[in-house]
């Protein structure tokens, strides 16, 4: 019997549904969202007449608090989704998705109401809510957008990569190798089949 017909081949799993492709994606993804958030997201120009300082610039932190803390989410899901198991994949590419989506709804929220994520942060350097001023946004909700679309790619493609990944242990390689090949791969998987009540020869 040839060596090569005892040792079964293994199937390496396509680049883009690598482990470490998909965790570094969501991960860069996630703090390229919370790196947008200490930007300015919006450029406020106030009353001349109501604040010594006729110009504002407000953080996305400020503007869109929720951005954070979903990133961080996002970010804590891409890392947890490297050693999580098959179900609990599902569930952190649930968590990610959700994320995703209240990035996008906030960021959105801002561009299409700049004045109105501005006001609290309008009333903290006037002293008066409610006052006029005049609102853009830049560039930077935008960019909270894209991230937060990828985001919501990978926590699609998050499940369904995780099917080609494989358990490193030593343990589990060699549950895969009796399975294919009918034969212990060393003396402890020898012992845990004795005390399993089965014969490993």
């Amino acid at each position: 019997m040839s060596t090569a017909s005892s040792v079964p081949s293994v199937k390496r799993s396509p680049r883009w549904a690598r482990k470490s492709t998909v965790v570094l994606a969501t991960t860069i993804l996630a703090l390229a969202v919370f790196g947008a958030t200490t930007q300015t997201w919006i450029d406020v120009r106030l009353d001349p007449t109501g604040a010594s300082n006729s110009d504002l610039h407000v953080q996305g932190s400020k503007a869109a608090t929720a951005v954070t803390a979903l990133a961080v989410v996002a970010l804590a899901g891409g890392l947890a989704a490297s050693i999580a198991g098959r179900i609990a994949r599902w569930i952190t590419a649930f968590l990610i998705a959700l994320s995703a989506a209240g990035i996008i709804v906030a960021a959105v929220t801002v561009i299409l109401d700049p004045l109105g994520a501005a006001q609290g942060s309008i009333a903290a350097a006037t002293g008066v809510s409610g006052g006029q001023a005049d609102a853009t946004a830049t560039v930077f909700p935008v960019l909270a957008i894209v991230a937060g679309a990828l985001l919501a790619v990978c926590a699609i493609v998050l499940p369904l990569a995780g099917r080609h990944w494989t358990s490193r242990t030593k343990y589990d390689a060699g549950v895969r190798g009796r399975k294919s090949s009918n034969e212990p791969v060393d003396e402890i998987d020898s012992w845990d089949s004795l005390s399993r009540g089965e014969d490993p020869t």
